[in-house]
């Protein structure tokens, strides 16, 4: 069986937070019962939106709409932050636990952002290639 490999699918940034997000949810289901549906939701959700966010984006045709969909990946790594920062407040991840995530997720944001210029900055049609 084969099947195509998607630009995005190679890119780092993509991989790191492929990667995250399964760090999240193995995480989260040590938190207390009761945040089911509150705060192990929000921030499984968010951690996944970095990675899907850039699938999304890269099916669209001009480098601005690309661009728009990192940017949006970017702003769900700043929630899920909130979410970390929430989860170490109540004691759910010790502060181990919390330095260990934001590390991986501050490598995150900071390849999303370089990718972000490198998308507005671009004169070309990137279509295939992010």
């Amino acid at each position: 069986m084969s099947y195509h490999i998607y630009s995005f699918e190679k890119l780092e940034v993509y991989q790191l937070a492929r990667k995250y997000k399964i760090d999240i949810k193995l995480t989260s289901r040590l938190f207390p019962k009761e945040e089911r549906f509150e705060l192990i939701s929000q921030i499984n959700r968010s951690s996944a939106s970095i990675s899907a966010n850039l699938a999304e984006g890269s099916g669209r045709a001009s480098n601005f709409d690309q661009a728009h969909f990192t940017n949006i990946s970017y702003s769900t790594g700043l929630e899920t932050i909130d979410h970390l920062n929430t989860a170490l407040d109540m004691e759910y991840i010790n502060e181990e636990k919390y330095t260990e995530l934001r590390i991986k997720l501050d490598a995150i944001l900071n390849k999303l952002n370089a990718l972000y210029k490198f998308q507005i900055n671009n004169k070309d049609n990137l279509k295939g290639k992010v």
